[in-house]
C-alpha cells in the first residue's frame, strides 16, 4: 500500500467511518482496521495478530506488565508501516473496548485474559483478578490513584503500553496518545499534568490536516478538553475558539421576544444562541434520529411510525410536566429587518436549522468555558442554559445528546420547579447505559469530543444530588456500592454519626471490611499476603482519610500514608501541610507543601497555601512564585492575584553603598508602597479536611518606610496584579483600597480616582463603615490643580507628538479633572460630611475661578469642622484651640474670596465672618482667659 492509503485507515480509525477511497485489495492490519471502524473489538482482540502481541514473554506475574508482555522485544525487528499499522489498530481497540465498558456501553463481550490467554502455557498462572489488579496500581499517576472499580482496567494499560511503542510512518499515533490521555485523566482521582506537550508532538498532524476542518477542529476540542480536565479554562477557551473556527460554525448569543411560563401575556426579551454549521451535514451521523423538539422523546414522534425506529435510539428527553413553566421557550418569529445587522439575523428563534454533531460538541464545550470563566451567580446559569437548548433541540448523535442532557440536569439542579426533573433525567441516563438501544458505532463516534463523564462518575453525581435533597441513605448505598469511601464519611457525618465512618476506614485498613479489589488481590492468600498485595496508592489514601477524621492523630496517619505510597502520595503531604500552617509550623508546612506541588503542581489550594507560609517566614520570592502559579491555574482567584501584588511590593532593592549599585533583598518589612496592603483568604490544606483551616491577616501596611525600597517595575507588575484580581473580586473593597494605592505610586491617578469611587460605594452602604483615604483625594486635587486653568494655556504646555498634537495626560490637569469631579459630585458628597473633603472640593472650584461654589464648600467645611461642631459647656482646651484655628481659617477664606463673588458686596461677606466669630465665641465663653481668646476679639474688631 502507498503512504496515502495508510493516511486514509488513519483518517477513518480517528473518524470512525470507513473510506470507500481505501483499496479493497485488503492486508490484515486493514482488515483489523475495518473491524475496529465497524466496532467489532471482539474479533479484533481475539485475532492472531493480537494474541501474538499479547503473548506473555515471562512467567514471572509478580513483575508489571509491560514487563510480563515485552512488546519492545516482540516488535523491535519488525517496524514496517503494515506492522505499526496492526499496532496501532490494536491499541485503538484496546482504548475504545475500555471506553465503551466505562463510557457509553453497551456491556462487553471480551476481556483482557481473552488476549493475554491465547494458547501459552506461561499464561496459565494469570486471571482476570491479577491482572485488573496490576492495571489499577499501574494507571495511578503522579500520586493519585486510578479508581479501583473500573472495569476492565488492563484494555487502557494495554493501549498506554502499545502507543509508547516507537511508530516512524504514521501521522495519528500522537492524537492517540492524546486520547489515552484525556480517558486516562478521567480515571484519576485529582487532575493531573502529563508531561508530553501534545500540541507540539501534534503541529505536524494540524498542518497535514489543513485542508480538513473536521479533523482540525477535532484535535482543537480534544486539546481544549484536556485543559479543561486540568482547570486550565484560559487555554482551554483559547482550543474551543479555535475549534468552532475550524469548522466556521456561526453562533452569536443574543436577544429575541418570547414567553417562558404559561400564562405570560407580555412577551419579554429572552436569550437565545443562533448557531449555523457550515459543515456539511451529508453522513453527519450513522444510524440518527430526526430532529425533535425538547420534550418527551416518545410523544415527540407519535404520529409518525416511520420515526419511531429511530427515535428509541436517542436518550429519553424527560418532559418537564410543571404547572407554570413552559417546556422551552416560546420565541416571536422575527424577520431579518428586526434582527438588525447580525450576521445570523436569518434566523428565526423558534426554528433553526440542525446542526453538525460536532458543532453540537463545540457548543457543550463552549458551554463549559461560560461556567470556568463567569463568577458564580444566577447569570452564569443562563447564559448556559442557551447553548444546552440549542443543542437538545435537534439530536443528532446519541453520546452529544446524552450530555447535553446531563448539563441541563445539572443546571435545572438548583431551581425547586425543576430539581424533580433534573434528578430523574440524570437516574434515567445512567439506567440507559448498559441497554442496546443505539449502535456502539454512534455511541463512540463523538465521545472524545464531549466532556461526558464515566459511569461511576454518573452515579457518584446522582449520589451528590440525593445528598444535597437531604436523601442521604440512598446517597449512602450508592457510594457504598462505589467504594467511594470519602463521600461514604461524609453521609456519616451528616447523618450525625461521625464514628460510624472512621469504623468503616478502620475496618478496611485492617482487613475486616474487604474492597472489592482487595477481594481480588487476595486470591485466597491469608490476612498480611493479602494487605502486602493490595494497591499501597489506594492504602494510603485511606490513612489520609483517617487522618481527616482522628485530628488527635493526624500527623501520624499522615506520615504513615506518605511512607506506605513511597513517597507519591501527594494528598498525605497536602494534608500534612495544611496541619502545619494551622499549627504555626511554618517552615514544616514549607517543607510538605513543596514536596506535594512537586507530586501534583495542578491543585491551586496547595499553591496558596505554600505562598501563605512563605510569608509567614517572610521569604517573599518563594511566596511571590507559589501566589504565581495559583493564578496560572486559577486566574479567577482574586485573593491570589492580591497576594501576588502584595508580594512583589515586599520584593525591594537596595543601594550598596561602596558603589552605589542596587541588589535585590527580602526586605523586613513592607515598602512605602504597600499602603493598605490587605493579605486575606481562608483557605482549607485539604478539600477532604475541613479542619486544616488557615486565614491571612486583614491588616493594613503602615505608611512609614523608605520611598525608594521597591522598584519601579516592581510597583507595576504590583499594579497589572491587581487590576487583573478585581476582574474576579469585584466587590471586594480591600482590594479597591490596595489598587488604589498602588496606582498613585505607579502614577495612574484616573485608576485610583476610579477605585476611591469603589471603596466609597461599597464601604458606604452600611452606616458607619465610610472609608475615604483623604490623603488620596488631596494629591488627586493637586495633580488637577498644578496645570493651568486655562484649557488653552494647559495645552499649549504639553508636549507635542509626532503628528504635532500636543500629547494629553490622563493622570493630571484636565485629562484628570473629569474624573475627579466626577468623584466628587456623584459619589462622594451624597455620603460624606468632612471638612478635608469639602476643602480639596473647593481647591477645585477656586482653581477654575468658580468663586461662589468654592466659598460655598469651604463654608460647608467649617460646619462639619471643630469650629462648626463645638459645643456649649466643652472643656477640651486642644478641641477648643482646634476650633480657633478653624475660625481664623474660614475668615481668611472670606476675606479673600468674598469680593470675588460676582454680584455680592463687601458688607455681606463681612457680615458673614462677624456672625462666625460671635456665634463661636458665645458656645465658649469658659475659655475667656486664655491667649487665643484675645485672638478672637482683635478678629472680631476687624471685621467691623
Amino acid at each position: 500500500m502507498s503512504s496515502k492509503d495508510y493516511s486514509l485507515v488513519e483518517r477513518a480509525l480517528i473518524k470512525g467511518k470507513w473510506d470507500p477511497q481505501i483499496p479493497t485489495k485488503t492486508t490484515p492490519s486493514i482488515d483489523t482496521a475495518k473491524l475496529i471502524v465497524d466496532r467489532e473489538f471482539k474479533e479484533a482482540l481475539t485475532s492472531k495478530a493480537a494474541t501474538e502481541l499479547f503473548k506473555p514473554a515471562s512467567d514471572n506475574y509478580s513483575q508489571s506488565l509491560e514487563k510480563i508482555l515485552d512488546l519492545e522485544a516482540k516488535v523491535q525487528n519488525d517496524d514496517s508501516p503494515d506492522a505499526e499499522l496492526t499496532r496501532l489498530a490494536i491499541a485503538i481497540a484496546c482504548l475504545q473496548a475500555f471506553v465503551q465498558i466505562n463510557w457509553t456501553g453497551p456491556d462487553l463481550l471480551v476481556k483482557p485474559l481473552d488476549l493475554v490467554k491465547g494458547d501459552s502455557d506461561k499464561s496459565l498462572g494469570l486471571t482476570d483478578d491479577t491482572i485488573q489488579s496490576k492495571a489499577i496500581s499501574e494507571l495511578a499517576f503522579a500520586g493519585e490513584p486510578a479508581y479501583h472499580l473500573a472495569k476492565h482496567a488492563a484494555f487502557l494499560r494495554f493501549s498506554q503500553l502499545l502507543l509508547n511503542l516507537p511508530y516512524r510512518h504514521l501521522q495519528t499515533v500522537p492524537w492517540w496518545r492524546l486520547r489515552t490521555s484525556l480517558i486516562h485523566e478521567q480515571v484519576l482521582d485529582d487532575p493531573v499534568s502529563f508531561p508530553e506537550d501534545f500540541q507540539t508532538s501534534l503541529e505536524p498532524l494540524l498542518s497535514s490536516c489543513a485542508s480538513e476542518p473536521e479533523l482540525v477542529a477535532r484535535i482543537y476540542l480534544e486539546l481544549g478538553l484536556l485543559n479543561h480536565y486540568q482547570s486550565k479554562d484560559k487555554s482551554a477557551a483559547e482550543y474551543f475558539i479555535k475549534s468552532a473556527r475550524s469548522t466556521g460554525l456561526q453562533y452569536e448569543l443574543t436577544g429575541a421576544l418570547g414567553k417562558r411560563t404559561k400564562f405570560q401575556v407580555t412577551e419579554l426579551s429572552q436569550l437565545v444562541l443562533l448557531a449555523e454549521s457550515q459543515l456539511p451535514q451529508d453522513d453527519a451521523v450513522s444510524d440518527v434520529a430526526s430532529p425533535q423538539k425538547e420534550g418527551s422523546a416518545s410523544e415527540t414522534h407519535q404520529d409518525d411510525p416511520a420515526s419511531t425506529s429511530t427515535t428509541n435510539k436517542l436518550p429519553e428527553t424527560l418532559a418537564l410536566n410543571d404547572d407554570t413553566l413552559l417546556e422551552q421557550t416560546e420565541f416571536t418569529s422575527s424577520t431579518p429587518s428586526e434582527r438588525g445587522h447580525s450576521r445570523l439575523g436569518h434566523i428565526d428563534p423558534s426554528s433553526q436549522p440542525a446542526l453538525h454533531p460536532l458543532d453540537q460538541s463545540i457548543l457543550l464545550s463552549l458551554c463549559l468555558n461560560v461556567r470556568n470563566t463567569s463568577p458564580s451567580h444566577g447569570l452564569t446559569t443562563e447564559q448556559m442554559s442557551p447553548y444546552v437548548s440549542r443543542v437538545i433541540s435537534h439530536p443528532r448523535n446519541w453520546s452529544v445528546h446524552t450530555m447535553a442532557l446531563l448539563l441541563r440536569s445539572r443546571l435545572e439542579s438548583t431551581r425547586t420547579r425543576t430539581v424533580e426533573r433534573s434528578t430523574l433525567q440524570l437516574q434515567a441516563l445512567i439506567d440507559q447505559m448498559p441497554t442496546a438501544d443505539s449502535t456502539v458505532q454512534e455511541r463512540l463516534l463523538y465521545v472524545y469530543s464531549i466532556p461526558l463523564p464515566s459511569k461511576w462518575e454518573m452515579e457518584k453525581e446522582l449520589a451528590a444530588r440525593y445528598l444535597s435533597l437531604g436523601v442521604v441513605k440512598s446517597a449512602l448505598e450508592i457510594f457504598e456500592r462505589l467504594e467511594m469511601w470519602e463521600e461514604v464519611v461524609k453521609c456519616y457525618a451528616a447523618l450525625e454519626k461521625p464514628e460510624k465512618g472512621i469504623s468503616v476506614v478502620r475496618d478496611l485498613l485492617e482487613g475486616r471490611k474487604e474492597e472489592a479489589e482487595t477481594v481480588l488481590a487476595r486470591a485466597k492468600v491469608g490476612s498480611s499476603e493479602r494487605k502486602q498485595a493490595a494497591d499501597a496508592t489506594r492504602e494510603a489514601k485511606l490513612w489520609c482519610i483517617l487522618g481527616d477524621l482522628e485530628s488527635e492523630k493526624a500527623v501520624e496517619h499522615y506520615q504513615r500514608a506518605w511512607k506506605l505510597s513511597k513517597g507519591t502520595s501527594g494528598r498525605a503531604m497536602r494534608a500534612l501541610g495544611g496541619l502545619y500552617f494551622k499549627q504555626e509550623k511554618y517552615n514544616d508546612a514549607i517543607i510538605c507543601l513543596n514536596k506535594a506541588v512537586k507530586i501534583n503542581p495542578l491543585i491551586t489550594r496547595s499553591w496558596f497555601i505554600l505562598g501563605c507560609a512563605c510569608m509567614r517566614v517572610e521569604d517573599w520570592e518563594a511566596a511571590k512564585d507559589a501566589f504565581a502559579r495559583c493564578v496560572a491555574i486559577d486566574e479567577d482567584d482574586g485573593e491570589s492575584w492580591n497576594n501576588l501584588a502584595s508580594m512583589y511590593l515586599r520584593i525591594t532593592k537596595k543601594a550598596d553603598a561602596r558603589d552605589g549599585s542596587e541588589h535585590a533583598t527580602d526586605d523586613e518589612g513592607p515598602s512605602s508602597t504597600e499602603i493598605g496592603i490587605n493579605d486575606e483568604k481562608e483557605t482549607t490544606a485539604d478539600k477532604s479536611s475541613s479542619d486544616n483551616s488557615a486565614s491571612l491577616d486583614n491588616g493594613a501596611t503602615p505608611r512609614n518606610h523608605s520611598q525608594d525600597s521597591v522598584p519601579f517595575e516592581n510597583k507595576l507588575l504590583a499594579f497589572r496584579a491587581l487590576k487583573q484580581g478585581l476582574k474576579f473580586s469585584y466587590d471586594n473593597w480591600r482590594m479597591w483600597y490596595n489598587y488604589m494605592i498602588v496606582s498613585m505610586d505607579v502614577g495612574e491617578l484616573q485608576e485610583a480616582a476610579r477605585a476611591l469611587g469603589r471603596i466609597v460605594e461599597k464601604t458606604g452602604e452600611k452606616a458607619g463603615t465610610l472609608i475615604i483615604d483623604e490623603e488620596v483625594l488631596d494629591r488627586l486635587v493637586e495633580a488637577v490643580i498644578r496645570a493651568p486653568a486655562d484649557p488653552k494655556e494647559a495645552l499649549a504646555a504639553l508636549p507635542t507628538g509626532p503628528d504635532g498634537n500636543p500629547i494629553q495626560n490622563p493622570n493630571e490637569g484636565h485629562g484628570l479633572f473629569r474624573p475627579v469631579a466626577a468623584l466628587f459630585e456623584k459619589t462622594i458628597l451624597p455620603r460624606a460630611s468632612a471638612p478635608r473633603v469639602f476643602r480639596a472640593y473647593a481647591r477645585l472650584h477656586s482653581w477654575q475661578g468658580h468663586w461662589a461654589e468654592a466659598l460655598k464648600a469651604y463654608l460647608d467645611g467649617y460646619r462639619w469642622s471643630m469650629g462648626g461642631t463645638i459645643e456649649k459647656g466643652e472643656q477640651d482646651i486642644e478641641k477648643w484651640r482646634e476650633g480657633v484655628s478653624d475660625v481664623e481659617d474660614i475668615v481668611d477664606v472670606l476675606r479673600n474670596f468674598g469680593p470675588k463673588v460676582e454680584g455680592q458686596d463687601e458688607n455681606k461677606w463681612r457680615s458673614q465672618a462677624r456672625s462666625i466669630v460671635r456665634t463661636f465665641m458665645g458656645r465658649t465663653r469658659d475659655f475667656e482667659e486664655e491667649k487665643e481668646w484675645e485672638k478672637l476679639k482683635e478678629l472680631l474688631e476687624e471685621l467691623k
